[in-house]
């Protein structure tokens, strides 16, 4: 488990912009489960790219997209196991991979960008990219 003095900089980063910050497996299925709407959840992580690109091209994405999920969320791996752990339950068939990010539509998965998407791309490319998903799904 990482500390929180170090971990705690990187959740506030997506929370102090509306994220809700999923601590608990319940949590994770009462967001993830919701019958109607759109949700974003990041799959957040003490590396380089969730620092550089995946964070920055989330929020990016949120500001220059005009639709948007109605509902954003987080958990942290390697700090929430338990939260991280349901969370990767409803991501499957993919394997665990953080930093990650997920849209699901009425409770159902419906785009996932892996660890090996993110890495290597800019964060104006994951922005771009994840507006596009948001101009098809949301």
């Amino acid at each position: 488990m990482y500390p929180e003095h170090l971990t705690a900089p990187m959740k506030e980063e997506l929370v102090s912009e509306g994220f809700q910050d999923l601590k608990t497996p319940e949590q994770v299925s009462e967001t993830l489960e919701k019958e109607s709407g759109t949700t974003l959840l990041v799959v957040n992580s003490v590396c380089g790219c969730a620092a550089g690109t995946a964070r920055p091209g989330v929020l990016h994405s949120l500001k220059i997209s005009d639709k948007k999920p109605e509902n954003v969320a987080t958990v942290f791996a390697g700090v929430d196991f338990e939260a991280t752990s349901k969370a990767r339950e409803y991501l499957l068939p993919y394997p665990p991979s953080s930093p990650s990010i997920g849209l699901f539509k009425d409770g159902s998965l419906v785009h996932f960008v892996e660890r090996h998407h993110i890495e290597g791309r800019s964060a104006e490319m994951i922005a771009n990219h994840l507006k596009a998903v948001y101009d098809e799904y949301c």
